[in-house]
Formats: structure tokens, sequence, C-alpha cells
């Protein structure tokens, strides 16, 4: 889920205010859909999947990452996958198929919170979306739920079974009451991602906004209740699933994120840089626990030389540009967006330390890309971090959630002992390849899409092998 819960600039003039929306509307006047792409068919045995993504861009946040790779296993196991995605479009691979949702796109760059052309409102979701945005919320997932349930009307028998990537509209709800059999992958409670917004907010007004955007997760929680079989990536997403949202245990299953370790590796001409940390974040949010990290960073500059890469890129003004400023790191971190995978995993290699010092994670792609590069983690035991990345001093070493004392601590540890670090990045890097890979995700997933289909249990669990 992005998140958007910034401030707005305050306009100069009510003609700036005019000419921005002049802008806007011409904009989305040049802007047209991506074109469709056919699915390949499926090998003998395998099923014909439709794929649902209200948000694809794997800039924007985890799910993007997920599908791509998962969808592309999928099809090398020889299914058939279609995506139905929303913007900002999916990277896919060949072989998968792609039908675009059109929306509003009412956060995207560079005018979100936009006010789109009358044309523009074409249906009650497109009227829904706004109204949502207006009152401060977030609309996309109920407005992409209508939508989609309404494209897949008459394509019944197109499709053997409905995977939907954490929209849990009520249009989602309603293909499973026409009588589609669907999976849900609930990546981890976003009632985690408020409670930690709220404990952090300042002032009532920053809280009540803040309570209106996640006002989603009403209809969420409702709709994840009613799905038949949820699927999730770690046991710690699991207890939270059933003890937040009141899900069944019986309706949750869990199957881990992958990595690709033929990309995410350790390069032989990459050179490690002497001091140099690395974080990744996907978003400019406190649960990311980036201002803890800045502040551990900045306690150790004072003993030893030291650069911190960002991977992401912290809102203008924020907390984490705040704390920047505060502690004079601005010269010796870098932030970097927008990178390839292949470039990402290079990165890795030239860090002596990778850092996940969230405040809780229902998994992390950043951790296990990292240990599949070899590269020594330093992590928190925020959510399912520790089941992730394996208890303290096997594979990584872990601290207390926001807790800089502790971060300077085990961040200093690996760096004054380069065999230690070496043994971790060699444990890490094994512990990915046997539970951590998208194949191993793939074949987990299309478990669920079997026992779905006969009207059998789910799996409590991924077994590795």
């Amino acid at each position: 889920m992005v998140d958007r819960r910034r401030k707005r600039p305050v306009p100069r003039s009510l003609r700036q205010t005019i000419d921005e929306t002049r802008a806007s509307w011409e904009r989305s006047r040049r802007l047209t859909l991506p074109e469709a792409v056919p699915a390949r068919p499926p090998a003998p045995g395998g099923l014909r999947v439709a794929y649902l993504l209200y948000r694809g861009n794997p800039q924007c946040g985890g799910q993007g990452v997920y599908t791509r790779h998962l969808t592309r296993e999928l099809v090398a196991l020889g299914h058939s996958v279609e995506v139905f995605s929303g913007p900002p479009w999916p990277i896919l691979d060949e072989g998968v198929g792609f039908t675009p949702v059109r929306s509003l796109d009412l956060y995207r760059d560079p005018d979100p919170f936009r006010i789109p052309h009358p044309r523009e409102f074409t249906s009650l979701a497109d009227l829904a979306e706004f109204a949502v945005m207006l009152s401060a919320g977030f609309g996309e997932p109920l407005a992409f739920s209508w939508r989609v349930a309404r494209m897949l009307q008459g394509r019944r028998h197109d499709f053997d079974i409905v995977h939907d990537d954490q929209c849990i509209g009520s249009g989602i709800l309603a293909l499973h009451r026409r009588g589609w059999p669907l999976l849900e992958t609930l990546h981890h409670p976003i009632t985690v991602d408020r409670s930690i917004a709220l404990d952090h907010a300042s002032g009532w007004r920053q809280r009540l906004t803040t309570r209106r955007w996640f006002g989603f997760l009403r209809m969420q929680t409702r709709v994840a209740r009613r799905l038949p079989a949820v699927l999730t990536v770690s046991h710690n997403s699991r207890a939270d699933i059933h003890d937040q949202l009141g899900v069944a245990l019986e309706r949750l299953t869990v199957v881990p994120v992958g990595v690709d370790h033929t990309v995410f590796r350790p390069h032989e001409d990459v050179v490690q840089r002497p001091g140099r940390l690395m974080v990744t974040t996907s978003s400019d949010v406190p649960m990311k626990g980036l201002v803890p990290l800045l502040e551990a960073v900045a306690k150790l500059r004072v003993e030893r030389p030291l650069e911190l890469v960002v991977i992401g890129r912290p809102r203008p003004g924020g907390r984490v540009a705040a704390a920047l400023e505060r502690l004079g790191l601005e010269d010796i971190v870098t932030t970097v967006s927008g990178v390839s995978d292949e470039a990402l995993a290079r990165l890795y290699g030239e860090a002596e330390v990778a850092i996940v010092p969230s405040l809780y994670e229902g998994f992390s792609l950043p951790a296990i890309e990292a240990m599949a590069c070899a590269v020594p983690v330093v992590a928190t035991t925020g959510g399912a971090l520790p089941e992730v990345v394996g208890p303290d001093g096997e594979a990584a070493l872990l601290v207390e959630p926001n807790d800089p004392d502790a971060l300077v601590g085990a961040i200093r540890r690996l760096l004054d002992d380069p065999a230690l670090r070496a043994l971790m990045g060699t444990r890490g890097r094994e512990r990915v390849m046997t539970r951590f890979t998208w194949q191993v995700t793939a074949r987990g997933t299309a478990a669920c899409y079997d026992a779905v289909l006969r009207g059998a249990a789910l799996p409590e669990s991924m077994v590795f092998d």
C-alpha cells in the first residue's frame, strides 16, 4: 500500500490552483492505458489464474516485487497467469498476461491529490474513489475491487481460480459470493501500520487524519473474515492476522516470500567499501525505523569513517529529512531510488553491513536480498524478522526495535570483526537458498490453489524439503 498522508503544499493563489488543475487535466488527456498482453496458455494439467493487484509498480512497495517474481515462477510451473492491475503499472516477465485496470490514479506523481476532469468520471467506482480521497481516506482498494469484479463478469470460463494480492475490497468478496474459487494473499495486517502511525502522530489533527486514511481497514477486516482461504508470508503474520483481523486459523496458511538468487548473489568483481552500511526502505513511514538507524549512525561516525546508502526516497520535509538535518548526516548519507535488481545486488555487495531497522515486518524482502548477496545483516526483532533471518548470532545479529544504542553495538561488532562478517554472510546465503527462493514460493502457492479447488483444508505452512 502506498502511504500518501503527507500534507499538500498550500497553494500560493487561486490562479496557481487553477493552473495546476488545468495542467493535471492536460496530463490525464495525454495518458493512455498500456496495451493488454495475452497470457501464455497453461501446460497440460496447469491452471488458469486471474491475479489481481490494485497497485502494481515494484517501486511503490513489496507487492509489485512479489507479483513479478511469483507470476513468473507460476508460469514456469505450467500455469497460465493473467495479471489485472491498476497504476502504477507492474513489471512482468515473458509469458505472464496483463490486463490494465484503469483508475483515477489520484496519488500519481507529479500531481498527487489531484482534481480529475469531469470527463474522467465514468463509473460509480470513480466517484467513490474521489469521494474517499476528499475525506482524507484511501479509496483505491475499494474502487479497484469494484472495477475488477465488473471486468471479470462474463469471464468465469476463462479462469480456474482468482488470486487477490491484498486488495481485500468488497468487490473481492462479491467474486467469492458469485462462486469464484479464490485465494487471498495478505502480507501482514495493516492494523499494525495504523497503530505505529498513531503512536508517532503529533497532535489531534494528525491522529484524526491518520485514522481517516486507514478507514479502509474496516472494509478489509470485514472482507478478510469472510474469505475462504488466506495466504500469508510468515507465522508471525498468521498469528497477527488471526488476533487483529479475526480470520480463523484454519483458513490461514503460510508460504514465505522468495528472492531471485540468480540476481541477488555475491559478485566477484564487486569490492566492499570500508565503513559502507546499507538500508532498503520502500516507504518513508515510522514503521520502517529509519530515524533510529540514523541516530545510531550519528553515534558511530564519531568513532570511525562511515557512510550509509539508503535505497528509497525520503519525503521532502518529512521525519527522515528532518533527522538528517538535525543529526548533520547529509554528507555521509546517500539516497538512491529507481535502480534495477542487478544494480541493487551490486550495491549490496559494496556494503560491509546491511541493516533492517523496522519496528515491524510481516516478512522482509530487503533482509533476504542482503542475505542472498552474502552480506551480514543486523535486524530488529520486530514482527517476523527473527523468523526470516533466524536466531540471533546464527545468520544475522538481532536487536530490539527502536533502540539506536542496540543498533550501534551490533553494527560496531560486525565492522570490527571481518571473520564474523564472513561467517554471517555465508550462513545467510545458505539460509536463503534452502528456504526463500521464488521457486519455493510458487510451489507453495500452487499447492494452495489445489487445496482451494478440491475444497480441502489448507496446509498450515509450506514444508521445506
